[in-house]
């Protein structure tokens, strides 16, 4: 067996396998390519591939590889994106960058992945993500065992001063969410129930717009108020879409009350990013067992995603990122100039089997 010792060629036979291309014409890739025909090898070699493919060699490499290697290559391309995406609209009238900041649990089986015990008889690891909700791009993910609570992960954050932080109400810290206002940044969670909070003013809001009331408080009890000694501001939202209630708490005593709470609405942007990524990248199924290999696929997957990102703004493309990634995936193969294979799918009937499919905020 030729064993995929190369980082690239390894890169390219994950990413070809987490692309939503027809599992038969994956297994047939595979397959072919162990007794390729000279049309077949050529077609590889033009995709990248230097040597046979199969998923055992693609697991064997998915343990070797240090995880670190796809980590760093990500970063790049986040480096690249962020820019790409800085003046998009977002639908609320604020320069500054606005982060949304969750988690998703990734179920993993106990007895194939062992070193991620999440409960007796379950195994799962989170992936922490922070958004950058212009463009949707992810800014700093960590992959931990199902265990780590979600709160955990604001350690692990350097707040960056005039930017906001929207998070939900696991994230409920005070003495880790003083250290955001220490360093000048802003942050908007929905707040807990009992939590003892005192009003000190209460200011006029038009209840026409869903906001309820708007109030400077502080803290009551005397460890939390120790832990963030100074006010807070406290908003109340109706969402009548959802006929839902909504408490926040923000450091931010500036911007209209509506705008907070579009601010936290901003946030279901991650937990999009959650669904479209689990959907579409097969981060569900893992080539190898160990917890390299696990972080190895995910970072790949979240590389994928971020390089699509790229795609769609250099080339100013139209369709949304999920259109985007199928295109790719059926023409990796074909050696023609790859606005052809879009140029091709000029009716609408041609993208409609697709547009069905979970979009990202039309991305």
């Amino acid at each position: 067996m030729t064993a995929i010792v190369n980082s690239a060629d390894f890169l390219a036979g994950i990413s070809f396998l987490l692309s939503p291309s027809p599992n038969s014409r994956i297994e047939r890739v595979c397959a072919t390519s162990k007794h390729a025909s000279a049309q077949v090898s050529s077609k590889l070699y033009h995709m990248g591939f230097r040597g046979k493919v199969s998923k055992s060699t693609l697991a064997d490499a998915n343990e070797a590889h240090d995880w670190r290697i796809f980590a760093d290559f990500a970063q790049v391309l986040i480096h690249l994106a962020r820019p790409m995406y800085v003046k998009d609209a977002i639908g609320i009238d604020l320069d500054s960058t606005i982060y949304a900041l969750d988690s998703t649990t990734i179920d993993l089986c106990l007895s194939l992945f062992p070193w991620a015990r999440f409960r007796a008889r379950k195994g799962a690891v989170k992936m922490h993500t922070l958004l950058d909700v212009r463009g949707s791009i992810p800014t700093f993910i960590e992959v931990t065992d199902g265990k780590v609570h979600d709160v955990n992960i604001l350690d692990q954050i350097l707040p960056e001063a005039d930017s906001f932080y929207v998070m939900d109400r696991a994230y409920v810290d005070f003495e880790r969410l003083y250290v955001f206002h220490q360093c000048a940044a802003f942050f908007v969670v929905r707040t807990k129930s009992g939590i003892r909070l005192r009003r000190r003013y209460s200011h006029p809001v038009d209840k026409t717009t869903g906001v309820l009331s708007d109030q400077t408080v502080v803290l009551e009890s005397t460890e939390s108020a120790k832990h963030y000694p100074t006010p807070l501001r406290r908003i109340r939202y109706h969402d009548a879409e959802h006929n839902l209630t909504l408490v926040f708490l923000t450091n931010n005593f500036d911007l209209p009350a509506l705008t907070i709470a579009l601010l936290y609405k901003a946030r279901w942007r991650v937990e999009l990013f959650f669904k479209w990524i689990k959907q579409h990248l097969r981060i569900k199924a893992f080539f190898g067992t160990s917890e390299n290999a696990v972080k190895t696929q995910i970072w790949i997957a979240i590389s994928i995603y971020v390089l699509v990102a790229i795609i769609k703004k250099r080339l100013c493309l139209d369709p949304t990122l999920y259109q985007i990634l199928q295109v790719l995936s059926l023409s990796l193969f074909e050696k023609k100039p790859i606005l052809r294979a879009f140029d091709e799918l000029t009716s609408e009937e041609k993208y409609e089997p697709i547009s069905k499919q979970l979009n990202l905020f039309s991305l």
